[in-house]
């Protein structure tokens, strides 16, 4: 048998393997791929073939790639053979990425072949960068809160003797100094109370409360204090659950929010306000590391501002960090509304790109009656059940964990699924194909077409085809900017009956 022979067992262990196989000859030329191996790497099965390994390193691998090869086929020594590693993988869009590999070599017929099967370490590294920052928060707020402590007892002493000098002074420039000096020891102790929030050591006066109302008196102080440029505008469920928050800190975590987002539309624009009830099952955790199951309430706070860097987003809710000018904050407003939320029992999420703005998300639990919410839960899921069946969708999404989840989602409803990720990607499918029913795209993608570009040239030019867009953002925030056409939009992070219901409520459209 020839190492390029259709061999029914080899095809077939291919098609099973839930991990990326590439089978390559003895100089690197790819023979067989698997189609988990094209969807990891962004390519299409056929892209693949015939094409050498190299094309899916990093250039420094693949620089010395031939040569390893080149001294295991001269002196069989093997050292990677046989054995795995982590190493690093490149996407058809440029993208670099942590994936584990394994190697094996077979001898057919005097030929040489060589095995790799790949694992995607994408979610795990992800993993453990949340656990890292989560564990760096954690360190970071017991060391502010020591430190705000000792500084609270220190400015007590300092306070208490100003105040007694004050009261025994009789000369005029000395109360002025002992009066500046009590200012900026009140304002010490303004800063260490806010540390301590930050610290969760904070004493909260948790009640059981109305949300909508209370946002509601947070937006109208937010109307006498900010800028003409900037409107805000709100969208409240009617039927929010009841949530035990402490108020105070509900409102000023809401100015704090809307305020940087005011800092970041410097020319205008509008905040939105929205709450929700979240039913988070499984595949919400699948997503959104550090969040338990369960049901919530989620107030978004959107604008449509400059966006943040994933660095800037990875750092923002650390205390004394910030992006604006110095003199001109305190980096302390996320971090206040962080330790706020930890100590609620809550999450708070960060969605953002740059240049296309920035949507926060607050997850308080719910205190309505769960059991009966996961009975109706189970019954939308029946309700819905294979809506997608003999349907063909094309998914396009370029985050690779998301895609995944995605395309199980969809198959779970009956649809068949084709990938791209991107929207040119997702464009060529479409050209070459006739048989797509709908497409399903995130709006923020690599490459010339977004995904709001593809849906407006899909809907121009393949009107039959059916259009739903997904995104992070508020949906009030794309369609104040005029982004959505008209477009179905499905916000996440989505459970599988939001997904189902927005693809009933596309079909009956």
């Amino acid at each position: 048998m020839k190492i390029n022979d259709e061999s029914p067992v080899l095809l077939a262990l291919l098609d099973a393997a839930v991990d990326a196989m590439v089978v390559s000859d003895h100089a690197g030329n790819i023979l067989r791929v698997n189609q988990a191996a094209a969807v990891l790497f962004g390519y299409s099965v056929d892209a693949l073939v015939g094409q050498n390994v190299r094309m899916l390193m990093p250039d420094a691998m693949a620089s010395r790639h031939d040569g390893f090869l080149r001294h295991h086929l001269e002196t069989g020594e093997k050292r990677i053979i046989g054995m795995g590693r982590d190493v690093e993988g490149l996407r058809s869009d440029g993208r670099v990425f942590p994936l584990h590999l394994s190697v094996g070599r077979a001898d057919i017929s005097g030929e040489v072949a060589f095995v790799g099967i790949m694992h995607d370490l994408s979610r795990r590294k992800a993993a453990e960068e949340a656990t890292a920052r989560s564990q760096r928060m954690d360190a970071i707020g017991q060391m502010t809160g020591g430190i705000a402590h000792d500084f609270n007892n220190l400015l007590t002493v300092v306070i208490g003797n100003l105040e007694l000098l004050e009261m025994a002074e009789t000369s005029e420039k000395s109360g002025a100094l002992i009066s500046d000096a009590l200012e900026a020891a009140e304002v010490g102790a303004d800063l260490t109370s806010r540390l301590m929030v930050f610290a969760r050591k904070s004493t909260l006066n948790a009640e059981v409360i109305d949300l909508n109302a209370e946002v509601f008196k947070a937006v109208a102080m937010l109307n006498r204090t900010i800028g003409a440029h900037i409107a805000v505008d709100t969208d409240f469920a009617n039927d929010l659950w009841q949530a035990k928050i402490d108020a105070t800190q509900l409102q000023t975590a809401v100015l704090n929010i809307a305020l940087n987002a005011q800092d970041a539309m410097p020319s205008g624009g509008h905040i939105k306000l929205e709450t929700r009830n979240m039913q988070l099952d499984d595949t919400y955790v699948a997503q959104e590391i550090g969040i338990d199951m369960g049901n919530y309430i989620r107030l978004s706070i959107a604008d449509a501002g400059e966006g943040m860097s994933a660095g800037t987003r990875t750092r923002a809710m650390e205390p004394f960090f910030s992006t604006k000018p110095v003199g001109q904050g305190t980096g302390l407003g996320l971090s206040m509304v962080y330790g706020f939320i930890k100590q609620s029992g809550g999450h708070i999420a960060i969605y953002s790109e740059v240049g296309e703005g920035t949507t926060i998300s607050l997850y308080f639990p719910a205190l309505a009656d769960a059991i009966q919410r996961n009975a109706d839960l189970r019954h939308d899921r029946e309700q819905h059940e294979q809506i997608g069946a003999g349907l063909r969708v094309l998914l396009v999404e370029d985050d690779p964990m998301v895609l995944r989840l995605s395309e199980t989602r969809l198959k779970s409803l009956g649809f068949l699924c084709v990938t791209a990720t991107s929207g040119d990607a997702a464009w060529e499918v479409l050209k070459a194909r006739n048989d797509i029913d709908v497409v399903f795209t995130d709006l923020v993608m690599p490459g010339e077409l977004s995904g709001h570009a593809l849906a407006r040239r899909v809907a121009k030019e393949m009107p039959h085809i059916r259009i739903l867009i997904t995104s992070g953002f508020s949906e009030n925030v794309l369609r104040g900017k005029d982004t959505d056409g008209g477009f179905s939009i499905l916000q996440k992070p989505y459970r599988q009956v939001d997904l189902a219901k927005a693809f009933r409520a596309l079909f009956e459209s």
